[in-house]
């Protein structure tokens, strides 16, 4: 989604931004306004990547460590060592929940996010106050807050005294926080007392709660340390398929033909433990 840059080296004033927006406080959007921007910016949501929770789950069953475990507990069938096949079966299932669970939880607490959101707003367009879908509004919009009301999309106030904002769900601060013209209220919190107008300056995922958003729905994105670690889980699992194949290949070369049906269990009770170590 494209975002509009309203940084610099200064905060701009509500001048600038009214400027830059193209925004008029007195009438709003017009019509053709609103579509042109509502095809440039997209609708004022967050976009939704739902998998099913069975295709979740089987993902940690797959890849090269999991497949390395896979190798190592079918091994241990094959050798009919239940003990061993009992504990690396154990600890891939494990591995899988636990991984899975955290996957749920940060799902969770993003749908908790989503629903705090604005689904009305009251917005100038044409010269006159409409109440409005809130995903309809663009970057430019001319909107009215009041008590009670869900802040519907980053904005910087405008006209007005002041307004008391709610924003503990975004930032953590447990109590409300008074707001005056030319600052700025963020997507998500909550008019807790006040009334003023203010004016879009963005929508969806790059509001301050699109990209907090963001940020939960990544929790279980493999991290750089993570990243590090699968490097070296590979280089590993390279190293002892290698040692296999060399053990492998040696002892059934000495044996020539002559198979010994003991020395082969042992032999693959071996390649188990390489496996798994």
């Amino acid at each position: 989604m494209p975002t509009l840059d309203l940084t610099g080296s200064a905060i701009p004033t509500v001048a600038e931004v009214l400027t830059k927006l193209g925004a008029d406080p007195k009438t709003g959007l017009s019509p053709a306004d609103l579509q042109e921007r509502l095809n440039k910016y997209g609708p004022n949501a967050l976009a939704e990547k739902k998998k099913s929770q069975l295709s979740a789950f089987l993902a940690y069953f797959w890849g090269p460590i999991p497949w390395m475990i896979e190798a190592a507990a079918l091994m241990a069938l094959i050798v009919r060592d239940w003990g061993d096949f009992t504990i690396i079966a154990s600890l891939l299932l494990f591995n899988a929940l636990l991984g899975f669970w955290e996957e749920h939880e940060a799902s969770n607490a993003l749908d908790a996010l989503k629903s705090s959101l604005a689904l009305k707003a009251r917005a100038l367009r044409g010269g006159k106050w409409e109440q409005v879908d809130a995903q309809t509004l663009v970057p430019g919009d001319i909107i009215r807050l009041y008590l009670g009301d869900v802040v519907p999309a980053d904005c910087k106030l405008i006209q007005g005294d002041y307004i008391s904002i709610d924003q503990s769900a975004l930032t953590g601060e447990s109590l409300p926080v008074t707001k005056k013209s030319g600052e700025d209220a963020y997507s998500g919190s909550v008019v807790k007392q006040g009334e003023m107008v203010a004016v879009v300056t963005a929508t969806g995922g790059s509001t301050f709660f699109g990209r907090t958003a963001k940020l939960v729905a990544g929790a279980g994105n493999v991290s750089h340390f993570q990243r590090a670690v699968m490097k070296i889980g590979n280089f590993l699992i390279i190293l002892a398929l290698v040692l296999v194949v060399i053990l492998v290949a040696s002892r059934l070369f000495d044996m020539r033909g002559h198979y010994d049906r003991a020395v082969l269990l042992r032999l693959a009770e071996i390649v188990l433990i390489l496996l798994v170590a």
